[in-house]
This record gives structure tokens, sequence and C-alpha cells, in this order.
């Protein structure tokens, strides 16, 4: 590392600073030459000025300089030309990479975008295999102003076996105080991570990673860089972000926009299958049936339970004549169409044309000469619409989910040898509802509306989603997410350790079984890089209770972090132990089971002390979030206060789903926990402290 001060010439870290100054000077002229673009004589009408018009603004929105952010945070000096012949000798060139493109008035870069291929060696290259770069150099910043630098000479001689020194700014970086909603890595990027980052469009990834290995991040650049490499197709099919809360996405949502993706979508589970309002709760066993994939068994039976078989013929009157459809020909046709397992809304809507080729091959025979005009209006003849509403009538999804939870019988029929009669017994709603809009729907019975819809009429496939927090969702809600990407591809997060639902993912085979995506590649992050040793090691004696098949994650972190137990005797101390966290630089989160946060609220009113809430953004001079461990989920704080372990255990409905809560919990920290108890901790715990 160096922070020299001789004159420019002589002073790299000058020459750096020189750069740095002229590529935010030629990013200020390409977002101005955006501006000024006159579109006025090149649109052909108003819709395409709109058009226009939106896509120069999104453009001007994606080449802002986010002055605490570094434009540029490496350097690559190659041995030769990239695509250069390296028999001629050619002259390498150097490269800046950041987080986009930059060029100047002439045209020529000043600084690459990290997904470009010629920037994959800043995240990949190494002594044993430097791909051709001969230097690759890190730069630090103060508050988007660089101030130091770091080489490493990849081509030097020695033992490329022998590992390389750890990178003190990359350690810094990972290490920087949390303050504010979710950074990106792109200066940080490990091999192990970019190589997911870089996975194809068209295959499916599903990583799995425990607290810190960063997979929610990875996840993010994954879709970054699609959009980059995919920018056509993926800007006609879409991409989404799927998280567990709105809590969550708000922490994450300026990831993308901070590398000047302002186009992909974020929601939750419950967002995307919002078809009825959602006013009720399922108790656990509820949920759990509901959220079965046999539930899909008993809805499509429901659904084609309405269509019967014709027992007349169809007489189609045109003018003098009449034709006739026989009852058997009629079958034949509804027969095909079932076995063609169509969508019940199309084949709904093929059966009157069916009906009505039916009656033109006679008015041929007769030696008429009608034409498609004619078919379409014996398709709409009032005899045919009869016929058809009476063997295939119109279903409503959230009727047919309504009939299913309030009516015995017509569960019975329709879920015999599917689901027991305690399990259906345990959906039955136990008062009569008038209407879906009186219903008082749960979470999991909008997920049901949202599988029967997609039996009438398919639900349209996006290009790609990323699923964070998978391991929280049942098989119904994957199923729900697997139709949004059924001729895309997804990116599937999560960690099987923290699963803190009833129903929580088993096994990622099975999951991605569900969402339809089988063939997926399963990927492993094991090392850790948020997580203090200190912290993970304590969390990670959980493990043997809760996932006993999962590796600990191993933390890379020089800095063993700050790790305390304390006894204490109420909830005055625990506040002194937050105020003691908010003297360090950065975020503190308050973490407790969820029925303790009006009594630690109250607590932390009374001293004097403000705090946020989850999803609220930390500034310098608001630092605490009180953060239920229902929410804790994904985010992360400088250092945590983490209330009552036994507490939180005892807060759920089971005593696995309890402890995973608990490792979900300890693992928020980025530089230091202290666990305050009145209570004794779970034996777990405790088993190993001797």
């Amino acid at each position: 590392m160096s922070t020299p001060s001789q004159p420019v010439d002589d002073d790299p870290l000058a020459r750096e600073r020189l750069h740095l100054s002229s590529s935010r000077a030629a990013l200020r002229a390409m977002r101005e030459d955006s501006e000024s673009l006159d579109i006025r004589d090149v649109t052909a009408n108003w819709v395409n000025a709109q058009i226009l018009e939106r896509q120069i603004g999104e453009r001007v929105k994606a080449l802002a300089d986010l002055s605490d952010t570094p434009l540029f945070f490496g350097r690559l000096d190659y041995l030769h030309a990239p695509g250069a012949d390296r028999a001629e000798g050619a002259e390498g060139e150097r490269f800046y990479i950041g987080r986009r493109h930059v060029h100047d008035a002439d045209g020529d870069p000043m600084v690459i975008d990290w997904r470009a291929p010629v920037s994959q060696p800043f995240y990949r290259a190494s002594k044993k295999d430097p791909m051709d770069v001969a230097l690759r150099r890190r730069f630090g910043y103060t508050r988007g102003d660089v101030t130091a630098y770091e080489d490493e000479h990849l081509c030097e001689p020695g033992d490329p076996s022998v590992a390389a020194t750890a990178s003190k700014l990359l350690q810094q970086e990972i290490e920087r105080p949390r303050v504010g909603p979710m950074r990106d890595i792109v200066a940080t990027i490990q091999p192990e991570q970019d190589e997911i980052v870089r996975s194809g469009l068209g295959g499916t990834v599903c990583v799995q990673g425990g607290p810190g290995t960063g997979k929610t991040a990875v996840g993010l650049h994954r879709v970054a860089y699609l959009l980059y490499a995919h920018r056509e197709r993926l800007a006609r099919t879409g991409t989404l972000v799927i998280g567990p809360n709105k809590s969550f996405l708000h922490y994450i949502e300026q990831v993308l926009p901070a590398l000047g993706e302002l186009s992909v979508r974020q929601g939750t589970v419950d967002d995307l299958v919002a078809r009825v309002e959602v006013r009720g709760a399922d108790d656990a066993a509820a949920a759990i049936v509901k959220g079965d994939a046999r539930m899909a068994q008993v809805l499509r039976r429901a659904l084609y339970a309405h269509v019967s078989m014709p027992a007349e013929p169809v007489v189609v009157v045109r003018g003098s004549r009449r034709w006739r459809v026989a009852a058997h020909e009629l079958e034949e046709m509804v027969r095909e169409l079932l076995d063609r397992d169509i969508r019940y809304g199309a084949a709904r809507d093929a059966l009157p044309q069916r009906v009505a080729h039916a009656v033109l091959v006679q008015m041929e025979r007769s030696g008429e000469a009608p034409d498609d005009r004619v078919q379409d209006a014996v398709a709409r003849n009032s005899a045919v619409k009869a016929a058809v509403k009476q063997v295939w009538p119109v279903v409503d999804p959230a009727k047919l989910v309504l009939r299913l939870l309030t009516d015995a019988r017509f569960l019975a029929e329709h879920a015999a040898g599917v689901l027991s009669e305690e399990e259906q017994k345990t959906i039955l709603w136990a008062k009569p509802v008038r209407s879906v809009k009186s219903a008082k729907w749960s979470a999991a019975d909008a997920v049901l509306i949202d599988e029967a819809t997609d039996l009438v009429e398919r639900t349209p496939s996006l290009g790609h989603v990323v699923l964070d927090e998978a391991q929280d969702l049942s098989p119904m809600q994957y199923r729900a997410v697997g139709r949004r990407c059924t001729t895309g591809s997804a990116t599937v997060l999560g960690d099987l350790a923290q699963g803190t639902t009833p129903w929580a993912t088993r096994s990622w085979q099975e999951a991605l079984g569900h969402l339809g995506k089988a063939d997926a590649v399963v990927e492993e992050l094991t090392a850790g890089f948020r997580v203090p040793t200190d912290v993970i090691a304590y969390a990670s004696r959980l493990l043997p209770h809760i996932a006993p098949g999962l590796a600990p994650v191993a933390s890379v972190r020089e800095n063993p972090g700050f790790f305390e137990l304390r006894p204490v005797a109420g909830d005055a101390e625990v506040v002194a132990a937050c105020e003691e966290s908010l003297r360090h630089e950065g975020s503190t989160g308050l973490i407790a089971a969820d029925a303790r946060i009006p009594a630690l609220a109250e607590a932390l009113t009374a001293a004097g002390i403000g705090h946020l809430s989850p999803g609220e953004e930390t500034t310098a001079r608001m630092r605490l979030t009180l953060v239920p461990a229902s929410l804790a989920k994904g985010l992360e704080y400088d250092y945590v206060v983490l209330d009552e372990p036994r507490a939180v255990v005892d807060g759920e409905p089971d005593e696995r789903t309890g402890l995973r809560r608990l490792y979900v919990a300890l693992t928020r920290a980025v530089s230091g926990l202290t666990v305050t108890h009145t209570a004794p901790l779970p034996p777990e715990l405790e088993l190993e402290l001797g």
C-alpha cells in the first residue's frame, strides 16, 4: 500500500487521482450529452416519442455520479492487448475497472464496466493463473476520493502454489462499517462468487450459503451481469428480485441502481399472488397443509370436475338451414381437449371453434363455401355458446378455492386419496363465508388462488427471477415463483440452516423440483466475509441440531470480532449494552423475540435513545435499529445486542424452528455481538461452554 506525496509526474497516487478526476468529468459529459438529445425530428409519433423519452431518462439516471461511491476500484495492466496474437509482441493495455463504462470525447474507454470480459481477471487472476495480467491494483477510498492503492504483480517469478498475502484494502472494504442500505460488492467479489455471478442466462443456479457468505450480493450482481450480457432479451422478458419481506427489500433496493441498473422489479411472494386482500392468518398446521404441493392436485381435480360430457346435440340455425352436431361428436371434442392438458380457459375458448369447424365441414359437404368469418359467426351462435356453458363452464379461481375451504363434501370429493381426513379438517373454515370479498383470506390461501388462476390461464413468464431467502418457502410458494420463470431462468439463494417456518425447505433438490428447475446447478458458499470468527463459531454450535448435514461457515476475517455473553438483571442493562455498542462507529441492531419488542422500545425511549424499525434507513445520527427476531433475516449491523436467546426460541411453534430463528439472530453482526440474558441460555449453546 502506498500514500506518497511527490509531484504528479512521479507520484502514482496523484496520477490515479488525476485519472479519477478526468473520469468524473467524462461521465458528466456523457450525462450532459444524454440530457441534450433532441428527439423531435427522429420520432414518427407521440408513442415513439414517449418511449424514447423514457429510455433517455433512464440513461440519464444510470449515468449519475454518486460522490461517495468510487467510480473505479481497480486497475489491470495486461502483458498483451486482449485478443491480440501474443507472438506478435503486442504491447499490453491498462484498464480501470469500475461500476459502469465511461469513455472520453473520442470514445476511448476511461473506465471499463466490471461485467465486461476484459474485467474478469480482476476477480479471477492469480499467480498460478495470471490470465495475462502483469499487475492488479486495488484502490482505497475515503468518501469517494482515492487515498491509497495496493499492487499485486501476478507475473513475477515465484512459487505459484504459495498463497498470496491477504489484501489489506480488500479486508478494509469488507469490514467497513454498515450505515444505510446494503452496498454492492463489486470491489470485493471473490473467485468462487464471480463464477456464479457470470454463469449463463440459460441455466438456473441455486446458491446454498451460510451467514455472511455474500449469497444475496451474489444474486443481485448476477442480475446486473445478465442485464449487461443479455440486455435486449431481458428488456423484453423482464427481471424480478423476490425477497422475504418489505424491510429486506428496502435494505437491498439501492444495490442495483448503484450499478446503473434501474429496470429490475422487486417484490415478495405475497406481492406476486396478490389477487385477493389478505386479512386472515392460518395456524401452523393449516399453513403446512395449504402449502403442501398435494394441494395443486386437489385444485386441479376440483377445477376439471366442472367439465361434463354433453348429453344432447347442438343444433345451429343459419337462415333456412339447420346444422346438427351429435352428442357423441361433442364428447370426442371434449375428451380430446382434456387429453391435451392445456389450460382450462384455453380449452374452453377452443371448444366453440371445434364445434363451428364441425358445422363448416357439413356446409362444405352440402356444396357451400364458408370462410373464416362464417366459422367465427357459428362459434358465437347462441346455441353453441349455451352448449359450451353447460359442458365447460366459466370458473372463478377465488370462488373455487373458497368452495374447497368451506364445503366439506366438495373438499372430500376432490381430496380423496390425496389429503387425509384430518388434513381436510385442518384446512376447512369453521364459519361459512358469503362471498370472496368478505372472506378473511390468509397468505397461504392467496397462493392457492394463484395456483388455480394458473390452471385457468397461463401466468406470464419473466426472463430471470432471483429468489432470496428461499429456504422459508412452502412447496406451493415455490410453484408460484416457478410459474413466473417457466421460459426463463432463476437464481435461488438460501441457507437450509436459516429456515424458520414450519414448512421450511428440507433439501434444495426437493425445492428445485417444486420450482420446476430440477436440473439447476447447486453451488455452496462456505467462506464467510461478514460474520467475525468468534461470532460464527459460537452460532455454529447450533448447526448439529438444526441442519446436521451442513458445513459450518469458515470466516476469512482477520479481525476475530467482539463477542460477549452477558447475564443481566433487567432491561436497563440491555439498554446499557446498546449504549456501549453505539460508542463504536457504524450501525447497531438490538434483536429480540417479537414479544419483547414493546418493553425494549419503552426502555430505550425512557433512556432517551432514539431507534429505528427494520427497513428504515440508518444515518450518522440515528444508528440503532430495534429488530423483531422474525424480521432479522437478511439484515446486518456492525454491532448486535441479542436479547434473551431463550425467548427467541420459545417464540416459535417448535424447538427446531426456534433454534433456527436464534441462529439467524446470532449471525447478523459484522464486528461485534453481545448476548444479554436473564433466563438460562438454550442448552444447545451451553453444552460446550465448559
